[in-house]
């Protein structure tokens, strides 16, 4: 059985010129996660290799299902809304989950389910240095297909980048992966081999503090301080967001940035701009944030807030301020 690893990731791109060496797979507003079956129990460790198994009680059947002694896969945990278009926002309400009862109550009400679109292990051999094509083969004989798991498709020919970015664009969803159909599978590195291509602007940001509510947010956080790493050390301010939250994650967000406080800035630029009154914490929180454009200072228009990140760290932030900027 294969040690913990963390995911292969894909590089911000565009769809390529020639889409005939590619396969093109819808992008799924989810958590990534490695799923581990060692022939008895099926194990689940997000990007950054923190075991979540408990938190996804309706997943334990997955491994048992394959029909092999072991196997390791790579996929994406979603919450479907009413649309049937993955929701991240939904995805939050599981996300935080340590009790397996508080996990098995939630799974009824916000059900997630497991989208697979790797094989990295299979039956006591690694293939992680097979092409992308082989791997998919072994993911289709597998028949992934249960109550809450399953293969979605991948989409491969000479106009397939265009049509599932079409669909992808009609259905509400947060863009298109494209993968190399050579590519081998390097865990933890970010590859040209595979490229991400959103549809609407949409980032992780880094919380640097938070400013205090005010009306019905009295007495709470009002809007969360963002940042993003500057090239060669430092952070730069890069606007507020105060909309997208509900009231109990608002709770959970200040229970959780609490013991964070610290009494100096961690801002390096843009420092002028930052909100007065600002709770300044350790740069350690990251969060999802949609926003229209920005500003030529780089603040955040008409940000709104989707979520906290619990799988990635500041050090996955990889969208940079140049130094001096």
């Amino acid at each position: 059985m294969l040690p913990s690893l963390k995911p292969m990731l894909a590089t911000a791109g565009a769809l390529p010129a020639d889409q005939s060496g590619w396969a093109f797979e819808l992008k799924w507003d989810g958590i990534r996660a490695v799923s581990y079956w060692n022939g008895s129990a099926t194990r689940l460790e997000s990007r950054n290799q923190r075991d979540i198994t408990v938190s996804w009680p309706e997943l334990e059947g997955f491994g048992a299902s394959l029909g092999v002694k072991d196997a390791v896969l790579d996929g994406e945990i979603v919450a479907l809304d009413d649309r049937g278009v993955p929701s991240f926002q939904r995805l939050q309400e599981r996300m935080h989950i340590a009790s397996r009862a508080t996990a098995i109550q939630l799974s009824q009400r916000v059900p997630a389910a497991y989208f697979v679109f790797d094989v990295l292990h299979l039956d006591g051999t690694t293939t992680m240095s097979l092409p992308w094509t082989e791997r998919r083969r072994l993911l289709e004989q597998l028949e992934v297909k249960g109550p809450c798991w399953v293969a979605p498709p991948a989409f491969v020919g000479e106009h397939a980048g265009d049509d599932t970015m079409a669909a992808s664009t009609s259905g509400g969803f947060e863009g298109v992966v494209a993968k190399r159909l050579d590519s081998t599978y390097t865990p933890g590195l970010r590859s040209r081999h595979w490229l991400k291509i959103k549809l609407q602007k949409r980032d992780e940001f880094v919380v640097c503090g938070w400013t205090a509510g005010e009306g019905r947010r009295a007495g709470s956080i009002g809007s969360l301080a963002l940042a993003l790493p500057v090239e060669g050390g430092g952070w730069c301010y890069v606007g507020n967001v105060g909309t997208g939250f509900t009231n109990k994650e608002l709770a959970r967000l200040e229970a959780l940035l609490r013991p964070m406080v610290v009494t100096e800035t961690p801002y390096t630029q843009n420092v002028r701009l930052v909100k007065k009154g600002t709770v300044f914490v350790r740069p350690e929180v990251v969060v999802d944030v949609e926003y229209t454009e920005t500003t030529d200072e780089g603040i955040l228009r008409h940000p709104s807030y989707k979520g906290q990140r619990i799988d990635k760290s500041p050090e996955d932030v990889k969208t940079v301020r140049p130094a001096g900027g």
